[in-house]
């Protein structure tokens, strides 16, 4: 980190590097962790989508089942550090799609298990746990953030790329 006379901080080197990398890992083990749990039960991955009520049923099959693989090919990317920062804009858009079907639920009254981590559907509203998965998401959120701004990570295919 550089402090420059005007009070401008620029985060650049190997802390920034290391810092991304961690963030690029991490994310990919959540994406990871996710596809893989819900990959291998199509059919209860397109309930957990059905339960929140938002999509027409014609799309929520092709979600359902389309979703875990999306998931596990971001967490390749991830994992190989690869169109790092465009892997981290679609994170984003997802995880801010989560929190916002999240909090629709939540807002609407409705009682689900997100589904994040496969399972998903109806839940007795005492099991709800909506505030801890939008803070959990959000977290992820910020990872992703960073590799928007920081993509540059080590042990990455992007680095090796722009030698």
């Amino acid at each position: 980190m550089t402090v420059f006379p005007e009070g401008v901080v620029r985060m650049a080197g190997p802390v920034t590097e290391w810092v991304g990398t961690a963030a690029r890992l991490g994310l990919a083990v959540v994406w990871g962790w996710a596809g893989l749990a819900k990959i291998a039960d199509p059919a209860e991955a397109a309930q957990a989508v059905r339960a929140y009520e938002i999509l027409p049923e014609a799309l929520v099959k092709p979600v359902g089942h389309g979703l875990p693989f999306l998931e596990l090919a971001l967490a390749l990317l991830l994992v190989v550090g690869l169109g790092t920062r465009l892997v981290a804009a679609l994170s984003a858009g997802l995880l801010l799609a989560f929190i916002a079907g999240i909090a629709s639920a939540w807002a609407r009254g409705i009682s689900i298990d997100c589904g994040c981590f496969g399972g998903g559907g109806a839940v007795d509203s005492s099991q709800t746990e909506y505030l801890q998965e939008i803070l959990r998401d959000t977290g992820f959120l910020l990872l992703a953030g960073w590799l928007l701004r920081w993509p540059r990570t080590k042990f990455s295919v992007d680095g090796w790329l722009a030698r």
